[in-house]
């Protein structure tokens, strides 16, 4: 099974390729704009050891606001992001509606929890996976989720990448998830085409509903 990360190595471990890749950066436009590190450091209002320590990218912590100074100094703009990555950490609310997934399931079904992607270097993982109708099935579990059309690109791209034939979504039975699914209507159906009481009737009686569910 492949190795997976703990969440605090993985954040580690991106923070030093960011903080190495950034200080590559800043080092090339400060030698493209015809600048020293004290100049730099003067304009940033830092010592010229802190900059040639961030552009080696071996200081240990160093601030947003910081690097965005050194970036203007140099002539760069400092963008931050964030996009889907690894699996984020799970609560018990998630565990108890993977749970109430995993009762509905036929009983010899077979059931693994965080399952890693089958490609070298994917940090993504299924919250669960069992083999239905003969096929693999990855269920990914959500608590509270606020953007559909978010979650929908996100499960779609598992759908391609994470190795299996057929995606169950299950949802925490609460007021605010009701209503979002209200909002989605018919949209929702693209991805799965069978929700609700029928995806739980395919879930029990062990047929294949030829969707996702």
């Amino acid at each position: 099974m492949p190795y997976r990360e703990r969440h605090r190595d993985r954040g580690t471990r991106r923070a030093r390729t960011s903080l190495s890749e950034v200080g590559r950066e800043l080092r090339q436009a400060r030698h493209g704009a015809g600048l020293r590190q004290v100049d730099v450091a003067r304009a940033s209002g830092v010592s010229a050891s802190w900059v040639s320590r961030v552009e080696r990218g071996i200081v240990p912590e160093v601030g947003v606001r910081s690097l965005c100074i050194m970036s203007a100094v140099v002539g760069l703009d400092l963008s931050i992001r964030a996009y889907p990555g690894g699996t984020p950490l799970r609560d018990e609310g998630h565990r108890q509606v993977l749970q109430r997934t995993h009762d509905l399931l036929p009983p010899r079904a077979p059931w693994s929890t965080e399952i890693p992607f089958p490609r070298p270097g994917d940090a993504r993982a299924w919250d669960a996976m069992t083999e239905l109708w003969g096929l693999k099935t990855g269920i990914e579990a959500e608590l509270r989720p606020d953007d559909l059309q978010s979650l929908e690109r996100r499960l779609a791209l598992k759908l391609r990448d994470g190795g299996v034939d057929r995606l169950i979504l299950a949802l925490a039975d609460t007021r605010h998830n009701r209503a979002l699914l209200r909002l989605a209507g018919e949209d929702l159906r693209t991805m799965f085409p069978l929700q609700g009481r029928e995806a739980m009737e395919a879930l029990t009686s062990g047929m294949d509903p030829a969707a996702t569910s």
